[in-house]
């Protein structure tokens, strides 16, 4: 762990993109407790006010608040991201696990499943599925989740088809370990650097599909703030030409979050990378 570390730490991309991000995480997560202004209070005096000292960002065509509604579109995006990450991972797990420990049969029927969600288009699954589950919170998470666990799947199905022919585990076995044992005993510890891999990575994904689905209206509908609704909320032409901060800086925020994790998750691949080298 202290070489994997050391190895993160090196890698200046990563190192930057956790600069980027703990300072916009901290501001998600507190802005309530410092600013004035939440993220649904209407200001008529203030209808399409830009940036000033009153409102930082601005306002938008009804009187809220940019600034407010920015940093709870962040919190509303990247709770869909890591919640659906968390439901993803533990499936793609699961699966994968089933897999290679659960004999032929499980492995030969999870394993056409897995190539029957991975062989529909992941664009027409997205739409369809958001459609069938509608929009919200919930669904959006769900949406999410089930389009993002089949490639886990495999990555850990093939790291327990390895694991599997080790001594430690047929001993374990012919004691009769049963599948819960061999799951979190020996399946899951082996598979924590693939897993913490995916699922930064992962997060980053969801954020953008989070902000796809919700600027064609499919995800958080409003007046809920996330990202791809206020980018919704700003396509006209006239917000475009004359209003450019009501979309400038939810884009802003968006491109610099999902950078920033990317090389977050960039750098925890090359630190579990056994082959990396100290530089």
């Amino acid at each position: 762990m202290m070489r994997a570390t050391l190895r993160f730490l090196s890698n200046r991309a990563a190192v930057m993109g956790l600069v980027i991000f703990l300072p916009i995480l901290l501001a998600i997560c507190t802005y309530s407790l410092w600013w004035p202004y939440g993220p649904n209070a209407i200001d008529l005096s203030a209808l399409n006010q830009g940036p000033s000292m009153t409102h930082w960002l601005g306002s938008d065509g009804v009187g809220r608040d940019v600034f407010a509604r920015l940093l709870q579109g962040g919190r509303t995006s990247l709770t869909v991201a890591v919640v659906s990450v968390v439901i993803s991972t533990a499936l793609g797990f699961l699966v994968g696990a089933l897999a290679a420990f659960g004999g032929r049969f499980v492995d030969g029927t999870l394993m056409r499943l897995v190539d029957l969600a991975m062989t529909l288009p992941p664009v027409i699954f997205l739409l369809v599925l958001a459609s069938i589950a509608g929009t919200g919170l919930f669904p959006t998470i769900m949406v999410i989740a089930l389009l993002s666990w089949p490639v886990l799947s495999r990555m850990v199905r093939a790291r327990l088809m390895e694991l599997r022919e080790r001594d430690f585990v047929v001993a374990a076995r012919g004691m009769g370990a049963g599948i819960r044992h061999l799951l979190l005993r020996h399946g899951l510890p082996n598979c924590m650097d693939i897993i913490v891999v995916f699922a930064t990575l992962q997060i980053a994904n969801a954020v953008l599909l989070e902000a796809g689905l919700s600027f064609l209206g499919l995800g958080i509908p409003p007046p809920e703030a996330s990202w791809g609704n206020m980018l919704n909320s700003a396509r006209s032409s006239v917000v475009l030409e004359q209003y450019p901060w009501q979309w400038m800086f939810p884009g802003a925020a968006l491109v610099l979050t999902v950078l920033a994790i990317n090389f977050i998750g960039d750098g925890l691949r090359d630190a579990f990378d056994p082959r990396s080298d100290l530089n």
